[in-house]
């Protein structure tokens, strides 16, 4: 009987080292996984062209994107009919608990994420569209949606934008991510076609509108944006295989011309955090074509 205790005695003992084994396997893997979680961060900047209002049966399918996709902070325009609401119960698709929406009339702005967002600012004076600025994870994040067609507005949006910047400390980490409505020179020579020019001068004389500068596209936001120090990150992050694709126009069904394909979105970053990019891209593919208006731009971090 005392060989049987014994022998008992030991087979309890090495359940337990080996249970003890595995608790602490999981215990690694699940450090691993949340220091993976917590060092990554994935921004998707996108224009839904009117809150899917003109495309209403797109909507789920933009849902089921988002989520497949696993952004941890997602800047939106063009939230068209939206309410705070709203934008929470579509956040809740993509796992985001944290929304702010600028305003409810007109064109607005959002910005949704899976971790808290803090010292929430909003401006509409001087911006056409108006302007948010929030922190999330010790970043400064602009959700930008500049003027549609006029050039000189533009260019004094962006003069507000760095006036707003130098506010922030000196060591401010921030992205700008949004519809900038202009044209970068780096992009130029993708231009070449010169097919845009004639496309613009008709709307300037019909819509009375300022698209072009003395007859030629306007570079002049995107290059104040460079001289600030600001890095573009899709720009930087391209290959040597590069096709350009542009952002606007996609290949949606909708009424009227707009032009030949051009760059309109963009995310740029203070240059503390551009060693952090491990990744920026225009997402083109099958879906996105046909989901809205705009391509969505998908920027990768590495916070460390």
């Amino acid at each position: 009987m005392k060989k049987i205790f014994k022998n008992a005695k030991g087979r309890m003992k090495l359940t337990a080292i080996v249970l003890s084994f595995f608790l602490l396997i999981a215990c690694e893997e699940k450090k691993d996984q949340s220091s993976i979680s917590d060092s990554t961060f994935r921004l998707i900047s996108y224009n839904v062209w009117y809150g899917f209002t003109q495309k209403p049966e797109r909507k789920e399918l933009w849902q089921q994107w988002m989520k497949d996709k696993r952004p941890d902070v997602v800047s939106l325009q063009e939230l068209n009919e939206y309410t705070a609401e709203k934008l929470t119960k579509d956040a809740g698709h993509w796992g985001h608990p944290y929304v702010v929406l600028l305003k409810e009339e007109g064109f607005p702005t959002g910005i949704t994420s899976r971790y808290p967002i803090e010292d929430i600012r909003r401006y509409r004076d001087g911006f056409h569209h108006g302007l948010i600025r929030v922190m999330i994870r010790g970043i400064y994040i602009y959700v930008i949606h500049l003027h549609p067609s006029n050039w000189e507005v533009r260019g004094r949006e962006v003069e507000l934008i760095f006036k707003n910047i130098n506010e922030l400390p000196a060591d401010a980490k921030i992205i700008l991510a949004g519809d900038f409505n202009t044209f970068s020179p780096v992009d130029s020579v993708f231009y070449g076609h010169e097919r845009l020019e004639p496309f613009f001068q008709a709307r300037d004389e019909q819509f009375n509108e300022k698209n072009l500068q003395n007859g030629r596209l306007d570079y002049s936001v995107i290059q104040k944006l460079m001289d600030h120090g600001l890095v573009d990150v899709e720009f930087r992050e391209r290959t040597a295989n590069y096709q350009f694709t542009g952002s606007f126009p996609t290949r949606i069904e909708k009424e009227g011309e707009d032009g030949d394909q051009r760059r309109l979105d963009y995310v740029f970053v203070s240059k503390n955090l551009a060693d952090q990019v491990t990744g920026a891209k225009i997402m083109a593919n099958d879906t996105t074509w046909v989901l809205s208006d705009h391509l969505p731009v998908r920027v990768d971090f590495n916070l460390r």
